[in-house]
């Protein structure tokens, strides 16, 4: 039995978070790709409620706070695909793995607090035995637009 009460939807209605629009690929990709019970979801950007981005690199125009309330945006968008393209959150069962980059100066060490942003979001919707998989965070030298982070993510659906 799941000691997990509230439903992923439920949990994020409690939140009181808004999900931005799904973003729209623009590159030669698609936003996620079903496989049996396996959902792929391409790397996400920080898209916000207007469908700007937010815009920096951390370390240099924004500090490590201001990037983990960033990756918290790059999982809204996330879940935005999730709840635009198959209709509900509850039709995730756990997350498998997450991906997270961190476009960061040379000398930043804490990718993985930034990507906690993402991370703890995930825990809250899907519960801490569900919605925490395995994960990396890594530095990179540059992502698109500027943006300070990108992730990615593989969910099994329930």
């Amino acid at each position: 039995m799941s000691t997990h009460v509230l439903s992923p939807e439920a949990a994020f209605a409690q939140l009181g978070l808004s999900l931005p629009p799904a973003p729209q690929p623009l590159g030669v990709y698609k936003p996620y790709l079903i496989d049996g019970k396996y959902l792929y979801v391409s790397g996400h950007g920080t898209v916000k409620d207007d469908k700007s981005l937010i815009i920096g690199r951390i370390g240099e125009d924004m500090d490590i706070e201001e990037g983990k309330l960033a990756a918290r945006q790059v999982g809204l968008a996330i879940l935005s695909t999730i709840k635009t393209n198959l209709g509900s959150l509850d039709r995730v069962k756990r997350v498998i793995k997450v991906l997270g980059m961190v476009n960061c100066v040379s000398d930043f060490k804490r990718h993985p607090y930034v990507i906690n942003g993402c991370s703890e979001l995930f825990a809250s919707v899907w519960g801490e035995e569900n919605g925490i998989g395995v994960r990396s965070a890594v530095g990179m030298g540059s992502l698109p637009d500027n943006i300070p982070v990108e992730i990615e993510a593989l969910f099994e659906l329930a």
